[in-house]
């Protein structure tokens, strides 16, 4: 029956009651078609879901009186009937001959199910022919194709095949082989008169069963047999024509165009929303070429699950209601012949099948109906002459399916069962390879577009899932790789176009394949597809290993031949349980080709691009390949040096920039440059692949960047900006994802003139790297070409060599990326991508201060005369500061305070280098005095530094920042103080004035003198503290001295001296590296000691004064053992460079690697004899002069004073450094008294 599509929209689409009923607990009292019946004997299980049924619910049949004469054809006869279903397909009832090419019409209805769920999809007839083979002695011929772990049966009528053969020519060279290896004499063998009478009083009985007004009524024989005979061909099916002109059978009805639709437009363009991101795949098919004339013409379709094998079967049986059931099947007999075992299986396995519980028998003698007979389903099997065995017809299904499942291993093959008329031998051929082998040139097979669009349909119901599910990977790619094999570029371009665009989704652009790295690798099920590129070697392995099983192989038979893939040497074979089992395993499944490397999926999916292109360009008809090219607009394909074109040039590639980032409205209504009809197809499929091979270039840009190759990235990048243009060239708007995606592709641009400017070392290998070019790419390019000048971007993909104008480039991508994103068309569109994009912008804006500021530094080193700062270096400090401002504007954006308080940093050094410019000099070239301007300045960079101590809140945020911030700071106070307290401006202020300021600025530069924290700088906060607290007793050391009146004020001056040389001689020895400012900190101290002394009159006085200096000389012998520890050390590594000159190695370093300057030492030392001896001589001088007694321990200290004193005054002067800086250690050892020479032993040792 062929529905329209109204009667499809009624059928009762019946997957509804699928799980509802299982196992052996059913019974068959359900009402409905729509639900699932299990049969459940002893012996078998059985379980029928309807899926769809364009009948109406059945209605009671009519019973016919006896003696009712069926050769009389009722008065409704060969009317159009619902019960029956339109005339010319159920109107013969179930033994109506099956259309070649139906299990294709179900499979198109049914995808979902196709090459996983479903073991076997045919009609009802060709399965209960397999199930007979062992019964029956007539001939078998069937197609069967494999898709996935499913196979489409059909019927292979040779008759009517080779009568179309001697027309057309198409199957000549399989009659020639049928002719040679099977049957010598073929010809054509006609159908009996008894065949064509037996059809007619069936379909009158069927007719005469039709309750309702008048249809039982005879009607007057006037039909001859020749017309009964004509009658009965009209029904039988004939061989459709060849597929590649289909239209005339489209034409017939309005459903397949209407049902063909609901597939296909999953995968349209306009429907966005209801696919995953990227997976909007273009229409296939014309309606025309939709579905190729292939109709799912039964009237229901069911899914059978027999034993253990799944079945989608078509059935065109009429069910009538009545008797015990709700539903029964008619069937007419000749009550003369007896019911046989063939008759048996077909009734039993039509009423398995349909979900019938009962069967109504009406028994005829010569045509006049005799009476009726109730059969219920399971006795079937055992009614007398026709008993047979449903195990071991359960046996002979399973055999067959794993026979034909182990040898029928090529997705896109025709594979041939045959088994000849009273031979009990079944032979599989593969059409496919012998037609191949065929030498005539037109060796066409009808089998091949019905099998590849169903393999391409598969493939597309697939990729839905497999978003879901990326095991399905391997599978998609397999059935469109051999889909694409399957058809000729020229005559099918669509298809091949839309499959290459499929396979070029299968690889993920967009995440790494990590994640699911097993999944795929494994392929699918153990039922996966097979992979094309296997070895023939493994085929034959196959093949040897089921010979063991009996499965096939070359046969000693005569009757066999080599062409044969597979034989059953026996039909018997089929009935021993579980013969086949062993081959049901197909073979390994196929692994979808996974790379963990970036570059080479990508290399992948831009293959299937530019052969989806060629397949598009391929079928745009034009005059000529390419369009003809606008003189205006040269076609730059190579390196071009853009930095030269200065800032006209540049601001206008910018305004193009911009232009062509913004979203496009208006609709494009004429043909495109290459001659593509907007909306067609090709129009489609275009802007899919263009997309597809920008965002695969976009991948390999992004994978080139990670690995430092900035020349390949930039190359890459501008290729996916090609893509895009043409893509803009194209289109008629720009869909909201497609800006986001564009907006990334300018980020990275962005990104990779930034690392250019950076890395201007290598930019020889980048301009290599960036001038190299692939076939491949040149091909896209040439096919980008045909649409766009693809020059829109040139500006910024250009490799320039000026790294500012790198920069600039670089802040223009980002700025096109941000006014993208905050653009009518994607304002709605919240994502993370602005936040990147505002981060990047503060990122170059920063670069861009940075290179500015240190141009600035640059100009301030070159100068010869520091007479005033130049306009030059104004300039670049505006545009410093400018690109800092908007930085930090960027980053408060997005609420970054660790970059706002880098730029803060940064700010603040800017405003020290202004500082350094505006230092006065003198006529002689010397230091003038702290100028107003520098204070200025250096104050402005202090309150920066603030504001980034203020932005990071608190270490905790982040400390390696803080610390920064925090060290600057430190510093800017302690140059401002040292400046101040060095070149004091006493020209405008009182020394009083600029000492207090000094002392703030030290203080406070102290306060940020992080010395807890354990750092890297931790030496360097320490040496700073020391310092500090040195220059402030320096400091209050030359107050104290020139203090004249004020008693008060000195005594605090000095006391603050007192306490600022302790702490900083702590902090010098906990050091341990600056022997020299410990030494020169400890012999201030003795002369700040030695001035109070000249101040004192009594001698006690003095002699306290004189004993304490002596013991701050003491202290300097630590500082003499670390100058003497360097001092050997740097002998050492003399020695051993000379050594190493004298063996000839020119290449070790001569010289003192030491960092002592032994000029400061010998000055230092120059201050510390004469010291000493002055110490130790007024001593010796006032211990003598003493007027009370001396003790004991008095007359010890003198005799060593005089001791030390006099070995001082007869040291050689002369003597190297080392020997006198070993002496004044001694000496200073003498007059440690034992305790605290055992403390500086225990300090030595640590």
């Amino acid at each position: 029956m062929s529905a329209s599509a109204g009667d499809r929209e009624s059928g009762i689409p019946s997957d509804t009651a699928k799980e509802e009923i299982s196992g052996p607990t059913c019974t068959g009292d359900n009402s409905k078609h729509d639900s699932a019946i299990c049969s459940s004997t002893s012996e078998i299980k059985s379980r029928a879901v309807v899926k769809y049924s364009a009948a109406p619910p059945p209605t009671s049949y009519a019973l016919l009186q006896e003696k009712t004469d069926l050769k009389l054809p009722p008065a409704n006869w060969l009317r159009e009937n619902a019960q029956l279903g339109s005339a010319g397909t159920t109107i013969l009832g179930s033994s109506s001959k099956s259309k070649p090419f139906s299990s294709f019409g179900m499979a198109y209805d049914f995808i979902d199910c196709i090459g996983d769920d479903v073991d076997v999809v045919s009609d009802s007839e060709n399965i209960k022919k397999l199930l007979k083979i062992p019964y029956s002695k007539s001939h078998v011929s069937m197609a069967v194709h494999r898709v996935g772990r499913t196979l489409l049966l059909d019927e292979l009528d040779i008759q009517e095949l080779f009568m179309r053969s001697s027309q057309t020519g198409d199957w000549t060279w399989l009659k020639e082989f049928y002719q040679r290896l099977i049957d010598q004499k073929w010809q054509r063998k006609k159908k009996s008169k008894e065949h064509w009478y037996q059809k007619a009083i069936l379909s009158k009985f069927l007719y005469y069963s039709i309750n309702g007004e008048g249809a039982a009524e005879p009607v007057s024989d006037n039909l001859n047999e020749g017309e009964e005979e004509n009658g009965a061909e009209e029904f039988s099916s004939s061989w459709p024509t060849a597929f590649t002109s289909a239209q005339s059978d489209v034409e017939d009805s309005d459903a397949p165009k209407e049902e063909s639709v609901s597939m296909d437009s999953m995968f349209a363009l306009g429907q966005v929303a209801s696919v995953p991101k990227e997976q909007n795949l273009p229409t296939l098919f014309n309606e025309g070429e939709n579905s190729q004339g292939l109709r799912n013409d039964f009237v229901r379709n069911i899914m059978w699950t027999f034993e253990d094998i799944h079945m989608l079967v078509g059935s065109n049986m009429p069910i009538f209601g009545g008797g015990r059931y709700p539903a029964v099947s008619l069937r007419l007999r000749d009550n003369n012949k007896p019911i046989n075992i063939l008759t048996g299986i077909d009734y039993w396995l039509d009423n398995l099948m349909c979900n019938v519980p009962e069967l109504v028998m009406c028994f005829h003698v010569n045509g006049i109906v005799q009476k009726y007979e109730m059969i219920k389903t399971e006795d079937i099997p055992h009614l007398e002459n026709s008993t047979f065995s449903t195990r071991v017809v359960k046996d002979i299904a399973q055999n067959i399916l794993s026979f034909l499942k182990s040898n029928c291993t090529k997705e896109g093959h025709t594979y041939w069962l045959f088994k000849a008329s009273g031979s009990d031998i079944v032979k599989l051929y593969d059409l496919t390879t012998l037609c191949e082998e065929a030498e005539e040139e037109k060796c066409q097979n009808p089998f091949t577009l019905p099998v590849a669009v169903l393999l391409y349909r598969v493939a597309s119901n697939l990729m839905l899932k497999a978003r879901q599910n990326r095991k399905h990977y391997g599978t998609i790619r397999t059935l469109l790789l051999n889909c694409v094999k399957l058809l000729d570029q020229e005559r099918h371009p669509q298809i091949i176009a839309s499959a290459h665009y499929m396979l070029s989704e299968l690889f993920q652009l967009d995440e790494p394949p990590e994640e699911d790295g097993e999944s795929l690798r494994a392929g699918g099920s153990e039922d996966s597809y097979s992979d094309e590129d296997r070895d023939e070697e493994e085929e034959e392995d196959l093949m040897e290993d089921s010979d063991d099983n009996g499965s096939y192989g070359n046969c000693s038979s005569p009757q066999d031949d080599s062409k044969a893939v597979a034989v059953i040497r026996s039909v018997g074979e089929l009935s021993v349980p579980e013969k086949y089992k062993s081959t049901y395993q197909i073979r390994p499944s196929c692994a979808f080709p996974v790379s963990q490397d970036k570059e080479e999926r990508c290399r992948h999916v831009l293959s299937y691009v530019l052969k989806g292109l060629k397949a598009v360009d391929g079928s745009i008809k034009k005059e000529s390949d390419l369009p003809a090219a606008d003189p205006n607009t040269p076609i730059p394909l190579k390196y071009e040096d853009r930095s030269a074109n200065g800032a006209c040039a540049a601001e206008k590639g910018i305004s193009l920039l911009l232009e062509r980032a913004g979203p496009l409205q208006a609709d494009q209504k004429h043909p495109t440059r290459s001659g593509m009809i907007p909306g067609s197809w090709q129009h489609r499929m275009k802007l899919q692949l263009f997309l597809k091979a920008s965002k695969a270039y976009y991948v390999l840009s992004d994978a080139a960047t990670n690995l430092l190759k900035y020349g390949r990235a930039l190359r890459y990048i501008k290729l996916s900006l090609q893509c895009y243009d043409a893509y803009c060239s194209v289109s008629g708007t720009l869909h909201p994802q497609v800006l986001q995606f564009h907006s990334q592709c300018l980020s990275l641009c962005g990104d990779i003139q930034l690392m250019l400017a950076q890395n201007a070392n290598n930019r020889a290998a980048y301009l290599e790297e960036y001038s190299y070019q692939t076939k491949e790419d040149q091909e896209i390019l040439h096919s980008l070409h045909r649409e766009s000048s693809c020059q829109a971007f040139n500006m910024a993909t250009d490799l320039a060599m000026d790294p500012e104008y790198q920069l600039f480039v670089s802040s223009k991508c980002y700025e096109a990326a941000y006014e993208l994103l905050v653009s009518e068309a994607l304002k709605d569109h919240t994502s993370d991508q602005l936040a990147q994009v505002l981060k990047r912008l503060g990122n170059i804006r920063n670069e861009m201060g940075v290179f500015y500021m240190n141009q600035a530094a640059a100009m301030q080193t070159e100068k010869e005369a520091k007479k005033s700062v130049s306009v030059a270096e104004q300039e670049m400090w505006k545009k410093s500061f400018a690109f800092f401002e908007k930085g930090m504007n960027d980053f408060e954006a997005i609420g970054d305070s660790t970059n706002t308080a880098l730029l803060l940093c940064n700010t603040g050094r800017l405003m020290r280098i202004c500082a350094q410019a505006h230092c006065a000099i003198s006529a002689d070239q010397s230091r003038g005095e702290f100028s107003p301007e520098e204070a200025l300045y250096y104050n402005k960079a202090i309150d920066y530094y603030l504001r980034a101590m203020k932005s990071l809140a608190s270490r905790e945020n982040h400390p390696a920042v803080w610390d920064s911030v925090n060290w600057e700071l430190s510093t800017t106070y302690f140059t401002l103080a040292t400046l101040l307290q060095d070149y004091a401006p006493l020209s405008r202020k009182a020394q009083e004035q600029i000492g207090r300021e000094v002392t703030e600025a030290m203080m406070k530069s102290l306060k940020y003198c992080d010395l807890q924290t354990e750092s890297a700088r931790q030496p360097l906060y320490q040496y700073r503290a020391a310092t500090i607290h040195h220059r402030l007793a320096s400091m209050y050391h030359s107050c104290f001295r020139n203090q004249v009146g004020d008693e008060h004020l000195r005594k605090q001056h000095r006391s603050l001296a007192e306490l600022h040389y302790s702490k900083a001689v702590c902090l010098f020895l906990s050091l341990k590296d600056a022997p020299c400012e410990l030494l020169r900190t400890l012999l201030e101290r003795v002369a700040f000691a030695e001035f109070t002394m000249a101040g004192q009159s009594s001698n006690a006085a003095k002699l306290k004064s004189l004993t304490g200096a002596i013991e701050i000389m003491t202290e300097t012998r630590f500082a003499f053992q670390l100058i003497h520890k360097e001092l050997l050390e740097e002998q050492t590594e003399l020695s051993e460079s000379d050594a190493a000159e004298s063996a000839e190695s020119p290449d070790v370093a001569s010289g003192p690697t030491s960092g002592l300057n032994l000029q400061e030492v010998m000055k230092l030392i120059g201050v510390f004899e004469p010291s000493f001896s002055f110490l130790l001589l007024q001593l010796i001088k006032l211990m003598t002069t003493m007027k009370r007694k001396p003790s004991n321990k008095d007359e010890e200290l003198l005799k060593t004073y005089k001791n030390v004193y006099s070995k001082l005054l007869r040291a050689e002067k002369n003597v190297p450094l080392l020997s006198r800086v070993k002496v004044y250690i001694e000496l200073l050892q003498q007059l440690t008294p034992e305790t605290e020479s055992d403390d500086t032993g225990t300090q030595k040792s640590s």
